[in-house]
């Protein structure tokens, strides 16, 4: 029986090899091990043997099998391989020739947005700056001045981190090492620069923000641009001009009122509210004019309040500076003419295809930002 079974697996091994195709393996693989196929036909006689001779012939029976199965699929892998090898070869593609068809993805307007204000605040001398979206307490609220008693620190509104909440009861935390929640501004970012670089500092910090909200003008996760400006002797007019000349840029519009409001904000003294004055078009607000019929508020900004210059270790009598916000997604609503913030984040490809860019669509101020 073993001398039988030795030249069985000889025979089924040669005739594998020779396969010269899938479907003469396909046709070995039947023979062999299909339901009437012969090592199947022999799995089938255990049971009217006695159990010494299967004791004696099972193994042997099924290492013919795991043998031939083990060839048939080593074969066919090398026929697969050989196929695709002879595909590659005879299928070419000519990358000289002009494309079928226009490309059919777009440029989302928060990203188009983006780059239009790295372009612009390239051009006034700022540098662009990025930071982690997990934060420490200390980094997006202890050192921008927000007290504990503050309600942006409510649960309400972050996203804590459960690991970190249970390091901070136990006590073991070090609120400038333990990434505890997601930060709820691009702020951080200006802290981590004043901590690692040395002024005067000039940045943007656009990035992806969370606060626990969600209507047609707010979501759980949305995108920021900060600016910072610190250096010696600067005053809320180089602010003003600052904001002056980075809307009139991104607008496209040199009939632009801007209107500044006192207002609060932790981390500067004096703060201010920006406004931008809008006229109706056929009963739909437009930024610009030289005589506005109504105010839309766009940026918050202010002076950097002495406690967050001294926490990042400079000496707030020798360097001053200005900060100031704004919530991306808003502005690509306000210039875009779009009404509802929630389709940003729906992905669906016929609102992309409306209010999408082309990829070719690089802004430049030379050229122009607009779509």
């Amino acid at each position: 029986m073993t001398e039988d079974l030795n030249q069985m697996r000889d025979h089924m091994l040669t005739a594998i090899a020779a396969a010269s195709g899938l479907d003469a393996l396909d046709a070995c693989r039947v023979e062999a091990l299909g339901k009437q196929g012969t090592i199947t036909l022999l799995l089938k006689t255990l049971g009217k043997m006695t159990p010494e001779e299967r004791l004696v012939q099972g193994p042997q029976i099924q290492g013919l099998r795991e043998a031939v199965a083990n060839g048939i699929a080593e074969r066919k892998a090398t026929l697969e391989r050989a196929a695709l090898d002879a595909r590659l070869a005879s299928e070419t593609l000519d990358m000289t020739l002009p494309a079928d068809a226009t490309p059919a993805g777009t440029i989302h307007p928060v990203s188009q947005v983006m780059d239009e204000l790295a372009e612009i605040f390239a051009d006034l001398g700022f540098a662009v700056a990025t930071g982690p979206e997990i934060e420490t307490d200390w980094h997006n609220f202890t050192a921008l001045n927000i007290p504990e008693t503050h309600p942006a620190r409510a649960m309400h509104d972050t996203f804590y981190l459960q690991q970190g909440i249970d390091a901070k009861a136990a006590g073991t935390a070090d609120e400038k090492t333990t990434f505890s929640l997601l930060r709820t501004h691009t702020s951080p970012v200006q802290i981590r620069t004043m901590l690692s670089q040395k002024p005067p500092i000039r940045i943007i910090a656009p990035g992806r923000t969370y606060r626990s909200d969600s209507d047609a003008t707010h979501t759980p996760m949305f995108h920021q641009v900060e600016g910072l400006v610190i250096d010696k002797g600067i005053t809320l007019g180089h602010l003003k001009w600052t904001l002056e000349t980075f809307v009139k840029a991104f607008f496209e519009r040199d009939d632009i009122v801007l209107r500044l409001r006192p207002s609060y904000f932790p981390f500067t003294e004096p703060s201010v509210e920006i406004d931008v004055g809008y006229t109706l078009v056929k009963g739909k607000r437009v930024v610009g004019g030289a005589e506005p019929d109504g105010w839309l508020e766009i940026l918050g900004s202010g002076m950097v309040h002495r406690k967050v210059i001294e926490a990042c270790g400079l000496d707030p009598d020798e360097w001053q500076g200005f900060a100031f916000g704004c919530g991306i997604d808003r502005l690509a609503m306000l210039k875009y003419g779009m009404d509802d913030l929630r389709p940003f984040f729906d992905g669906d490809i016929r609102w992309l295809k409306h209010y999408g860019f082309s990829s070719l669509d690089v802004p430049t101020l030379s050229g122009g930002v607009g779509a």
